[in-house]
């Protein structure tokens, strides 16, 4: 099961840069001016999100879901985690809705916005680290 966890790791890890690394390319996309730089970021966007994150994110569930199978399921630290792992689903969908828009030149949010969302995957992530290490449930 050790080497189950650390692809679970591994893949948790990939999927988290994209996670990090698409919002900021948001921000950049959002302040682009000229339609040849646009189309550079909607490039980039996309095999990010494609190429790195979704495969991180899907084989991140499926490891961990190989791991429950091994483990089981028990303790209220893991059922937080879970709460916390549909959280970031749902983030990473809405990223690609606003990949979707910026794809359709249908941006409707500033730099601000985007440097603001940003944030919300460090604070999923440092949530989910203490949890799986403390396990304080």
């Amino acid at each position: 099961m050790l080497w189950i966890k650390a692809w679970h790791i591994v893949f948790m890890v990939t999927w988290f840069a994209g996670l990090f690394y698409l919002p900021r390319l948001f921000v950049y996309h959002a302040q682009t001016e000229d339609s040849t730089g646009s189309e550079r970021f909607k490039i980039m966007e996309r095999k990010l999100f494609f190429g790195i994150m979704t495969p991180g994110a899907v084989l991140t569930i499926a490891f961990g879901l190989w791991l429950w199978q091994g483990y089981g399921f028990s303790g209220g630290w893991l059922h937080a985690k879970l709460t916390l792992v549909a959280l970031l689903v749902a983030y990473h969908v809405y990223c690609g809705k606003l990949l979707f828009d910026f794809k359709h030149d249908r941006n409707r949010h500033g730099h601000v916005f985007y440097r603001w969302l940003n944030e919300l995957p460090v604070l999923l992530l440092a949530a989910v680290v203490i949890l799986v290490v403390v396990k304080p449930f």
